[in-house]
Parts: C-alpha cells; structure tokens; sequence
C-alpha cells in the first residue's frame, strides 16, 4: 500500500451510464451503487479505498429472485439506488419502475440486504410504491425511510414533496404512517433524497431542477428530521445550470461520506455533452467533489460547479487490485476471450439474467454463445450482451461465427440505446439463403436496413467486425481476413443520447432517456428456433 501524496481526482469518476451515485464507507473501504434501468446485473456497484482508483463489481441483483425487469420500458427498472451500511449488513434500497407514461409512475420500492459486499443479498422486501428514489437513513438505533412523492393528477406537477417513514430493521419493514418533510416553498419536482445527521442538525441533499440542464443539488437543515427545513442561502451546493460551457453539466443527485481522516466528498451525476448544451452520448457518470462546512454549518463545494480534477483526501494510494477477496475481477475488461466461466463485471444483459437458456461460455469452450432472441422492439426475451460507452471515440471489436439460414436470424455488434434506437451491423440470409453482412438502423422506432449496402460472404462464416465511435459520428467496418473495410455510410451517433431518445407526445412522456449508450454483441431468431452465435476476442478501446 502507498503512501499518501498530493495527487488529483480526475472527474467523472465512473464513466459511461452510471447515474445516481449513493456512496458509503465502511472501515477503509468506500462504496457506489448507480442506477441501471432495464439492464443486469441491477445495482453496479464500485470500490475503492482512496477516491481516486476504482474498480467495478459488477451488479447485485443478478437473478429474477433478487430482480425481475420483464417487461420494464426503455429507462424502467432500477431507479435511484441507496446503499447504507448498519448493524453489519448493507443495505441496498431501489425503485423497481414497472410505468412512467402518461403521468403515471409505478415505482414499487425494495429493500435487500448482504453481510458483505459481495453478498448473498437476501430475498428483496417489499416496502411501498408511494413515490421513488428512496433512500434509508440510520438515526442511532432508528431508521426512517425517506421518499420522494408522486402525485400522477394532471396539472400538480408530479411531484408532491417528500416524505419520511420509520423503518424497523429488525422487522425489516416500515411502521406507521408517513410523515410528511416540511420543506421550504419550491417550484419543480425535488427528487433524490439524503438525510444526514452532523450535531445539532438534520441536512437534507435533494435532487432538484429536473434531470437535464437545469439539475442542481440544494442543501437545507433543520433541528427536527420531518423539518420544517430552511435552505442555505448560498444557494445550491453544486450545479452547472448557469455555466453551459462547463465540461461537466447537469451536475445534480448528491450523496456524502466522510473519509476515515474527517475529510467529506460528495459523489454526484453529471454529464459530457457533444456541443454546448448538445445531447450526451455517454449518459450520465459519476463525478466527486470535495465538501468543507462553514463555522455556521452549512456545506459546501470549492466552487459550487463541477470540475475536472479535484483535490484527492490524505489517503494511502492503493493498488486497484487491493480490497476484500472476491469483490470482482480487477482486470480493465477492454479484452475478453471469453475464457471465465461468468461474464466479467463490465458486461451487462438485457431485461434477463445472463442464464443457461439463452447464453453459454462452456458449450464451445473461449467463445460466448448466444442463442437469437426475440426482436428489439420486445420487452422481453432479447439476447444482447453489453457494456456502457465510457469515451467519446472508442472503438469496438469482436470476432464472429454464425451460419443464418433466413432473414428472421441475424447476428452481430450493436450500437445500442433503447428499443427505439439503435446501429447493427450484422450476418443474416438474404432470400436466397445466401449469407450477407448488413446494417440496420432504428431512429425513434422507425427501422431500416442498407439492403444496396451488403457485402456478400459467401462460404465466409467467420470474421472481424468493429465500430468507430468518433464524438458524433459512427462508422461500421470488417474484416474477412484481406483487412478492415468500412460498411455503411457515416451514422448519427448522436441518435443514441438521453436528449434524442426522449420522447414527449402532446406534454405527456412517452419515452424517458436515461441510460446512456451501449456497445455489445446481439442475436436475433423471429423463428423462435434460438439458433446460435459464437463471439470471441472482443475488444472495447478508448481512441487516442
């Protein structure tokens, strides 16, 4: 272990899709659990032992027992993660978020809880669906859960302040009535709620402002936890809403934690938008910053916006190998031969588990087989294998063995979003039976496919294809063995946003964007027949 030295904390932290740090320490070790929607693992969990190094591992909610993400719409699932740490366990509140159009939000919130990070996690409790991003705060011997409220009427702008509920952690389950936080006059939805307890008073962090441009976090206190509450009147700890030219924006969705030498970061959202205010490919990451108090006992940001590099705490720098046995594999993941017996902690799955069913990494050993799913638009049933876009130019690689016998069985590398946009470059039959390499493309549900575009392969079955991603621009490419060649026209990237894939219809939400873009290996079968892919070698980079 090294000593500590002056070094810096470079921002975002995690980068690509992990939205809505909740952060905690536990001895030396710190702890962050982001938000994951419709993918598995549900729950991505980080660590790290000095703030500046971190490794993945992977989700907690592996299986259908600990979640069940059938039939969740683009963006649904897991919502707003809290992890805590009491009485020896952690335990680990989300929002399982089944509807939100039309005004309307079914949110059912779960508690799990594990003796370590790596779990077992135990069987989830239900505790209400009132209203999301719940989180759990440990008073001495209580608990309350603290909520967020939605109210779906027309006109009373969804949401309806906040709420605390005692919990009882040896029952497991909330008791009595809820109890109404009297919080200051505010316009807007307020979301992300975290009480924390320093002396005399209670400070409440909530998200406010949306979850775009205008995203802030705003502090307030009061002596008595259900308030009434009194903002700071510096304004808010941290946000980017006035300053579009920053790296960093949409700064919002805070979570503290003091370092074992009394220093105190906050662990926050942001994004890296293409263009001034322009859509952000990448979704939205996890950024630091570091938090003093006033002599009067307000917190506070060095500047109040999100930066760059940051001041690291007093901490040994430590190898990002180092921590408890078994908390995930600590390679970078930008190569896999496919050589493990479980998908590595950077892979995700969509709507279902990774499972013997559907994807195999034993049956034709160094290869990971998947067998076609179910086309993109189903909510339900999909093969797909990804992981999260973390640069603006990266690039994507991995070798392919398929032997389509129609066009209802195609296989590849996707661009991914959501079900309503995405890039596929892929083998499939053409009416002849004959094998080809084609694009398709999805824009806001509307498909097409470069038909005049293909290249016929002939007796080839196996091959190289790739993606370049470079800012706003995508370009497939393959190669047979003569060298790589591009396919396909330079491609929108930009189509693959939280800005582009939300929707609003007549001022009701139809499509939330919120997950940030993906690149990963995809099967169809619309027979139903499963028939398989072999991928191997892939590759993920970040470009120079």
């Amino acid at each position: 272990m090294g000593q500590p030295t002056a070094r810096v904390i470079r921002n975002p932290v995690l980068a690509g899709s992990h939205p809505d740090p909740s952060i905690v320490r536990v001895g030396p070790d710190f702890y962050v659990a982001t938000s994951t929607f419709e993918w598995y693992p549900g729950v991505r969990l980080h660590h790290s032992r000095d703030l500046v190094r971190w490794r993945s591992l992977g989700g907690a909610l592996d299986s259908t027992r600990l979640l069940e993400l059938t039939g969740r719409p683009d963006s649904g699932g897991v919502w707003a993660p809290n992890l805590s740490h009491v009485d020896g366990l952690f335990h680990l509140v989300h929002s399982n978020v089944s509807t939100y159009a039309g005004g309307f939000t079914d949110s059912p919130n779960y508690l799990t809880t594990a003796p370590s990070i790596d779990g077992p996690w135990s069987d989830p409790v239900p505790l209400h669906a009132r209203g999301f991003d719940a989180s759990l705060f440990h008073d001495g011997d209580r608990s309350w859960l603290v909520n967020m409220v939605h109210d779906w009427r027309p006109g009373h702008g969804g949401s309806a302040g906040l709420e605390a509920t005692a919990y009882d952690r040896a029952a497991r389950r909330p008791t009595g009535d809820p109890v109404r936080i009297v919080l200051p006059p505010q316009a807007g939805w307020i979301e992300g709620p975290n009480i924390y307890r320093r002396g005399a008073w209670y400070y409440l962090l909530t998200a406010d402002g949306g979850t775009g441009y205008d995203h802030q976090v705003t502090v307030a206190r009061s002596p008595a936890l259900a308030g009434p509450y009194e903002r700071d009147p510096s304004g808010p700890l941290i946000t980017a809403r006035n300053h579009p030219d920053l790296p960093l924006q949409k700064a919002g969705h805070g979570s503290l934690v003091e370092t074992s030498g009394g220093e105190w970061y906050m662990a926050y959202l942001v994004a890296r938008p293409h263009g001034r205010h322009g859509p952000c490919v990448l979704g939205r990451e996890t950024a630091l910053t570091p938090v003093t108090w006033t002599s009067d006992g307000w917190p506070r940001t060095p500047t109040g916006l999100p930066a760059v590099e940051i001041p690291a705490p007093a901490l040994p720098l430590t190898d990002p190998e180092e921590g408890p046995a078994g908390t995930g594999d600590t390679r970078p993941g930008e190569y896999d031969g496919f050589d493990r017996p479980a998908l590595g902690p950077d892979w995700s799955t969509l709507r279902r588990p990774a499972a013997p069913d559907w994807l195999s990494l034993t049956e034709r050993p160094s290869h990971l087989r998947l067998r076609g799913g179910r086309s993109p638009q189903s909510l339900t049933g999909a093969s797909l294998v990804a992981r999260r876009v973390t640069a603006p130019r990266c690039v994507f690689e991995a070798t392919v063995e398929y032997r389509p016998r129609g066009v209802q069985q195609l296989a590849g590398i996707t661009a991914y979003y959501n079900s309503r946009a995405w890039y596929f470059l892929h083998l499939t039959a053409d009416d002849r039976g004959e094998t080809v390499l084609r694009v398709a493309s999805c824009d806001r549900g509307a498909v097409s496919v470069d038909e005049a575009g293909e290249v016929r392969l002939g007796d080839t079955t196996r091959l190289r294809i790739g993606l370049d991603l470079d800012g706003a621009r995508l370009r497939f490419r393959y190669d047979t063995g003569l060298g790589r060649r591009p396919l396909g026209p330079s491609l929108d990237a930009t189509v693959l946003s939280d800005e582009h894939a939300e929707e609003i219809v007549d001022g009701r939400i139809r499509s939330l964007g919120f997950t940030g873009a993906f690149v990963g290996l995809w099967a169809w079968d619309l027979t139903g027949g499963g028939l398989h892919a072999d991928f191997d070698e892939t590759t993920y980079r970040v470009a120079d």
